[in-house]
């Protein structure tokens, strides 16, 4: 007997189906195409924005208390307010146009991270400034993962956040580039020697008036995430991938990792934007796979592996789509084309040889200087000079911090796009 046997034979004793209310097929089909049809109307931009929205209202729920002096928006946990506060303004902001000059950014691993003066531990600061200054939704990720607080080393201020994360398994373009083969990539798992930039994003305005998302990119390849990596899961670390969020659908087609030096462009995903339902809606997929699919519901939600991480991966997604594939609906409401660019940055002259298992580890040789100086200087002289020069001679120097805090407030989505729709990928 297998040990998901076993772990079968336990958890249908405990889990029997038949203590699980029905829901039948028209009830829950219903609730998925009111859910999906009013998101697949959206734009990416919209649905992007719309996701972060849900999630920072749900992450943080709070309400309108009144008294004698007027009203006041309450986070129900009011200790959640002050890492907001304290952490929002501890945001790096020129003084003159010339301080990036002055910044010496430096990469923090959460792990070794804790602000004693606010009592905040590095993977809350990490978590806070994620959330607020993306976007994009903050998923964890699967398998493993390097979070960096990036800091200005003189003043202490945050300059953004980078998660460096288990690569991709398929990118075409990529693949096709490295002469990969899916054998190569998962019998000999050479997948685990390179990553993929998750998570780059700068805090504003260093974003958007110093181009500070090539800051944190080139900062990917830094000798201290390379030798983190080694350090932490044992693996050599010879190249890096990163995706834009927009592809030949933005306005130029261009994206902060275009023409930046050692990222080189591999092409477009061919994947798409899956639209998600809401969380009460979630529910009722598990409660349908559970009373009606029991044994695919284990495997999804209730089987490990010897680790204890789920035994399928990406449970929630296969069992989204097996429901919809089941209940019958319309593949235009479930999803859109949306192709991303891909970017990759190889750490070495012989990286794809080595990605191929042509050679060892030993024969490996560095194609540039990966030290923090260097990246950094290439940031202020090649991308940041000419970026800020650009922005004063048009009058479009920026002062915002463009931090998603109010959306906390926001009752409608109407009143969240008015606000940061245009906001979307800065």
């Amino acid at each position: 007997m297998t040990d998901i046997d076993k772990q079968w034979k336990i958890w249908i004793k405990e889990n029997p189906p038949e203590k699980v209310p029905d829901i039948s097929d028209e009830e829950l089909r219903e609730s998925l195409i009111n859910d999906l049809s009013r998101v697949s109307k959206m734009s990416v931009a919209e649905y992007t924005l719309y996701r972060k929205w849900r999630e920072i209202r749900r992450r943080y729920p709070g309400s309108i208390k009144k008294d004698l002096f007027g009203e006041e928006f309450i986070l129900d946990d009011p200790k959640q307010q002050f890492p907001i506060d304290k952490i929002k303004s501890n945001f790096w902001k020129p003084e003159n146009i010339y301080d990036y000059l002055k910044l010496e950014p430096k990469l923090l691993l959460t792990d070794d991270t804790e602000d004693f003066e606010l009592k905040l531990k590095g993977s809350e600061i990490w978590n806070t400034i994620r959330t607020f200054t993306s976007t994009m939704k903050n998923n964890p990720n699967i398998g493993r993962n390097l979070n960096y607080i990036v800091i200005d080393e003189v003043t202490g201020k945050y300059l953004g956040v980078i998660c460096i994360s288990s690569d991709f398994m398929d990118l075409t373009p990529r693949d096709n580039w490295i002469g990969w083969s899916r054998e190569v990539k998962t019998l000999q798992a050479r997948i685990n020697y390179t990553a993929i930039g998750s998570t780059i994003v700068p805090t504003q305005p260093l974003g958007y008036n110093y181009v500070g998302g090539k800051l944190l990119a080139l900062l990917c390849l830094e000798d201290t995430v390379q030798k983190d990596w080694k350090k932490r899961y044992g693996d050599v670390l010879v190249g890096v991938t990163t995706t834009s969020l927009y592809g030949k659908s933005k306005t130029g087609g261009l994206s902060q990792y275009d023409r930046l030096k050692h990222w080189k462009k591999m092409g477009y995903t061919s994947g798409s934007v899956a639209f998600e339902t809401e969380r009460d809606t979630q529910y009722l997929i598990r409660q349908w796979l559970h009373k009606h699919h029991t044994y695919r519901y284990f495997e999804w939600y209730g089987a490990t592996k010897p680790d204890g991480k789920p035994y399928k991966r990406d449970h929630r997604n296969r069992s989204y789509h097996f429901t919809y594939k089941k209940l019958g609906l319309d593949k235009s409401l479930i999803s859109c084309e949306h192709g991303r660019g891909i970017y990759f940055s190889a750490l070495y002259d012989n990286t794809r040889e080595f990605l191929r298992g042509e050679i060892t580890e030993d024969q490996l040789v560095k194609s540039f200087d990966t030290s923090n100086s260097y990246l950094v200087n290439l940031w202020k002289n090649k991308y940041a000079k000419k970026r800020i020069a650009n922005l004063v001679k048009n009058n479009r120097v920026s002062s915002e911090t463009l931090f998603y805090d109010d959306l906390i407030q926001m009752e409608t989505f109407e009143e969240v796009k008015k606000n940061y729709l245009t906001d979307v990928g800065r």
